[in-house]
């Protein structure tokens, strides 16, 4: 089977093993410190989202200077050496899990699996901005936009598949081989992103003599001083915050407004990936007929108003189904944002813009559940009010207030994003007729 061209499908190979086998480590590791290392243990709950704040601050420590050296560096030999630490660092996490019980004392092999969460994420930061600026490469501009739905569909059903093999896994094999299959799935991805061709970069002189704080400098002000990239990442900050709320509160409300037992919030999570899947099949045909710069702001505001309907839902199933719409409309907006980028940044950017972007979304999603965590425990503790006949509780509230942020990341995307005959490139999704200018004009393909 090919997609797109020979060198896409390989990358969506690797791309597909990774992920499935990310899921699966990520799930293993939450379930085997929280119900095996730590069982019965206060310190528990607090362990477990350490491994999400250690993902986070191993993100904003080093994907900026990895955006920097992604620019410089040949990206499929980055990707190729990625694939390998992280094999060689799985790998040596579960030779820890083989040890027999007892042999390590648990704050050891906690500790141990806290510094492997950290390199491991530390080490994504040049993968993942490298496979980004080699899709640019080997994927034609007008097949992007197929592209990136082909890798939402990818991510969707990864999500849905992982997380359900970790715990018979777990629980039946051990977690020791869960830890192996995560290992082997890097070592399945080196060997497909090995046979992707492209032209071998090397390294220019300038690049060489140029700081890492210059070269981050002049990404910054491409970020900044692009039109395109400049909304990208203001609605992504908006997005994101909004997003971030929803995952904290989400199980409450559950619980309190649909009034339906916390065994089945596994389930809104899979309408939501279902809908994710969808969506990215309709991406492609749908900003095809728009365009990416009416498709993607369009599905910004329908995010906004179904978060905003779900906020007022009091029962379990018509929620099922509207999260399940709302995965349709995240998986558009996903679609459209990275040909959008791509076509706005300059080739020799692309792995800075993108090490701008990621912190920037990791922040932002920690704002958002840092402050709707907080809301829901002091301010809208048993809070309940009425506002225009409009019964209003603590966690629907948090909720409403995640909806206008997206539907105001919307809006902006709408006047930032929309094309204009007066705007260079309004015909062609994508487009943008001063990317680069900020930083360098020659540099634009």
């Amino acid at each position: 089977m090919r997609l797109i061209n020979r060198d896409f499908t390989l990358l969506w190979a690797g791309q597909s093993v990774s992920q499935t086998g990310d899921y699966v480590f990520d799930t293993t590791l939450t379930l085997w410190v929280g119900t095996e290392l730590l069982r019965g243990g206060a310190l528990a709950p607090l362990a477990v989202s350490g491994l999400l704040v250690t993902v986070a601050v191993a993100t904003l420590l080093v994907a900026p200077i990895a955006g920097v050296l992604v620019d410089r560096w040949d990206h499929r030999r980055t990707m190729l050496g990625s694939d390998l630490i992280r094999a060689v660092l799985i790998g040596a996490v579960s030779v820890l899990a083989f040890l027999p019980k007892g042999t390590l004392p648990t704050g050891v092999t906690v500790a141990a699996v806290y510094l492997a969460v950290f390199l491991n994420a530390a080490v994504s930061q040049y993968f993942n901005p490298a496979r980004f600026a080699i899709i640019g490469e080997v994927v034609p501009a007008e097949l992007r936009t197929k592209a990136a739905g082909i890798g939402q569909s990818t991510q969707a059903i990864a999500g849905i598949v992982g997380p359900p093999l970790a715990a018979p896994l777990l629980f039946t094999a051990g977690v020791q081989w869960a830890l192996v299959l995560n290992a082997l799935s890097y070592v399945g991805s080196y060997l497909l992103v090995g046979a992707v061709r492209t032209e071998r970069r090397t390294t220019r002189e300038s690049d060489a003599r140029a700081s890492v704080p210059a070269e981050l400098r002049e990404g910054l002000r491409l970020a900044l001083g692009n039109q395109v990239v400049r909304a990208l990442l203001q609605v992504i900050a908006l997005i994101s915050v909004g997003i971030g709320a929803l995952n904290t509160v989400n199980v409450f409300f559950l619980q309190v407004n649909l009034h339906s037992d916390v065994k089945w919030f596994g389930t809104l999570e899979t309408a939501l990936g279902l809908g994710t899947l969808l969506g990215a099949v309709l991406a492609t045909p749908l900003q095809s007929r728009l365009g990416t710069r009416r498709a993607l702001p369009l599905a910004l505001v329908a995010m906004g108003a179904l978060l905003l309907g779900y906020a007022r839902l009091g029962a379990f199933w018509p929620a099922l189904g509207l999260l399940a719409v709302l995965g349709v409309a995240l998986a558009v907006v996903n679609a459209g944002f990275a040909p959008l980028l791509i076509e706005a940044t300059p080739k020799e950017y692309l792995g800075r813009v993108f090490s701008v972007i990621n912190p920037v979304q990791q922040v932002a999603n920690v704002l958002g559940m840092a402050l709707a965590g907080w809301l829901a425990s002091t301010a809208l503790r048993g809070f309940h009010g009425e506002v225009g006949g409009l019964h209003l509780g603590g966690y629907d509230t948090v909720l409403t207030g995640s909806a206008l942020l997206v539907l105001a990341g919307g809006a902006y995307a709408v006047g930032a994003l929309w094309p204009t005959a007066g705007r260079a490139g309004a015909g062609s999704p994508g487009q943008d007729g001063g990317a680069g200018a900020a930083v360098a004009p020659e540099a634009v393909p």
